[in-house]
């Protein structure tokens, strides 16, 4: 039964903020505040899989969460409502309700795609080089897309928020939070697999030492092909659950720093630490909401305390430790398989 425990924990403060937000016992506000902080633990989670666990140097991630954004955005409105760019809705909008998941999901394809644009390079750079790369990546995503007028260019694209509508329609649920809490726990939980198989043992040995891995017969291309098209994937979901957030999308929005942003959370975290990123994508989001009434200076303080924090503890929270290693107490409870030796 402990096996379940951490799942069902899970899904009961699911079922409990969503109820809350039903009942209209949390506000408009704090609901966006939870679902952000939702789209930045996906970021974060799935950055960690590349710059902490393998050891990679990537500052793109805004880059493929824009292609998910868009490629999400735009097949929901084509498909689910009247638009002006796409005429008709290709199917009917309360159809939108069983689809979101598969749309989503298409925008993760086209962004782990594109990850293959970082993964082919990766073969045989690292460190600053493919830093340069995936900062290249992230710049021709975001020129691309200001000069694709049929989506708006650089002014924009919107229209997801009916699609929202149309799903209420059917059951007055806020789908978005729900698909948001779902995307996280499977995001979450796919990483956590991952990493504590024998592919992510791989994973590791490329971060310590890619040639020793090599010669340990570790296949390091196809370790750094799957590593970087799923955490772009992974991406790509939160750019769409991102865009259906706010109902409107810009390019703007995806450049360097929204990548600068998630590598915060990732450092903050602790590279190599799942439950580090987590807190992290947690505790980042909540800082930039309480710092919001600085407006601009924000951006003074906030990297003040990235600065304070590398100075005292360059680790980050948890540096390469989970929770578990913080609090053996907690092995008990979310995991039982382990047994002492």
């Amino acid at each position: 039964m402990r096996r379940y425990l951490t799942l069902t924990l899970y899904v009961l403060f699911c079922s409990f903020v969503i109820i809350a937000a039903k009942a209209d016992w949390i506000n408009a506000y704090i609901q966006l505040v939870i679902m952000f902080i939702g789209v930045n633990v996906i970021l974060s989670t799935s950055l960690n899989l590349v710059n902490g666990y393998m050891g990679e140097f990537s500052v793109g991630h805004a880059g493929f969460m824009a292609v998910g954004a868009y490629v999400t955005s735009v097949l929901n409105v084509w498909l689910f409502t009247k638009s002006s760019v796409f005429g008709p809705a290709a199917l009917a909008p309360s159809s939108a309700i069983y689809l979101f998941p598969l749309t989503l999901l298409a925008g993760g394809v086209a962004a782990a795609l594109a990850g293959l644009l970082v993964a082919i390079p990766s073969f045989r750079t690292r460190g600053d080089y493919l830093a340069i790369i995936t900062l290249a990546v992230n710049y021709i995503v975001k020129s691309a897309i200001e000069n694709m007028q049929v989506i708006g260019g650089a002014r924009g694209f919107m229209g997801m928020r009916n699609v929202v509508n149309s799903m209420k329609e059917v059951v007055d649920l806020p789908w978005i939070m729900i698909w948001v809490f779902v995307a996280v726990g499977v995001t979450v939980w796919v990483i956590y697999r991952l990493v504590n198989s024998i592919y992510g043992k791989g994973i590791v040995a490329v971060r310590d030492d890619e040639i020793a891995a090599e010669i340990m017969s570790v296949d390091t291309r196809r370790i750094k092909m799957v590593a970087f098209m799923l955490s772009s994937g992974m991406a790509g979901v939160a750019g769409g659950l991102f865009a259906h957030i706010l109902g409107y999308i810009n390019p703007g929005t995806f450049t360097i720093m929204k990548s600068t942003e998630v590598l915060v959370m990732v450092y903050l975290g602790g590279m190599g630490s799942l439950s580090g990123s987590v807190l992290s994508a947690v505790a980042f989001t909540v800082i930039l909401e309480l710092f919001r009434p600085l407006q601009l200076f924000k951006w003074v303080v906030i990297p003040l305390l990235l600065i304070l924090l590398m100075l005292f503890r360059p680790e980050g929270l948890l540096g390469h430790r989970e929770l578990t290693d913080v609090f053996p107490r907690l092995r008990r409870i979310f995991s039982p398989q382990e047994r002492q030796v």
